[in-house]
């Protein structure tokens, strides 16, 4: 069979058998994978916990007929060390992980922005350098912007009437202008709205100043962008921990 080699980050796995796990991978050059290995729940496995969720890894695969097949894996970094044993990152983590899952629709198409996303989203969660709601928040509109679905937080994303505006509709792709406002549109506080519009670009000292509130009011309008344009909204998201 065919190799091949790839950086890789694990989004979930499942048994197979008595012995072997179909992991499905974020690859950095080859988009989303889903690929048997062999072994990897004996204890003598060579494969051992380094294919495990979160994560990050070098592999090589064998090109198969239906699933290919992990043939070497080399550590890059273990994520899920600073994740698994901290709820508030643990439940923010299984959000990236679906979230990335649920995005990258197609196997084998490439999908470097998603993968290189999700590889510093996890190393910021894992060190704690970031509250994991920020880190969520920031990564969930990026990963819908990378995806072709990015909101507006400045001209109206229906006219391109410059801002500010005050009006936020999911539907119509962001903050609309009086005369495109959508009856029943949310009415965020401005600097909600600045707030937003930080996250997505990654201005990170803006971010950071936001009080509670204003994080707690852009949390919800962001997981009313996604619901909305993912149709249905992520198994994982009610176990996020509300108290972060």
């Amino acid at each position: 069979m065919p190799l091949y080699r790839d950086q890789a980050i694990v989004l979930r796995t499942h048994k197979l058998g008595e012995a072997d796990r179909i992991a499905t991978l974020l690859t950095r050059a080859n988009g989303k994978v889903r690929a048997v290995v062999k072994g990897v729940r004996r204890t003598s496995s060579r494969f051992g916990a380094r294919l495990e969720p979160f994560s990050h890894v070098d592999l090589q695969l064998a090109t198969g007929r239906t699933l290919d097949v992990v043939t070497q894996a080399e550590s890059i970094a273990a994520y899920g060390e600073g994740i698994v044993n901290d709820y508030a990152r643990y439940t923010t983590g299984t959000v990236l992980l679906e979230t990335s899952d649920r995005l990258v629709v197609e196997e084998k198409e490439p999908a470097t922005q998603h993968h290189l996303l999700l590889a510093g989203a996890l190393r910021v969660l894992s060190t704690g350098e970031r509250e994991p709601s920020l880190v969520l928040d920031s990564f969930l509109l990026r990963s819908l912007s990378i995806s072709g679905y990015a909101p507006s937080f400045g001209d109206c994303a229906r006219c391109g009437e410059p801002g500010p505006h005050r009006a936020f509709n999911p539907a119509a792709g962001g903050v609309v202008c009086t005369s495109c406002r959508p009856p029943a549109s949310a009415m965020p506080a401005p600097t909600t709205v600045t707030h937003l519009a930080a996250l997505l670009t990654g201005d990170w000292p803006t971010a950071l100043r936001a009080d509670p509130r204003t994080r707690r009011e852009a949390t919800g309008l962001i997981a009313a962008f996604f619901t909305y344009h993912q149709e249905n909204q992520l198994r994982s998201l009610p176990h996020l921990d509300l108290t972060q």
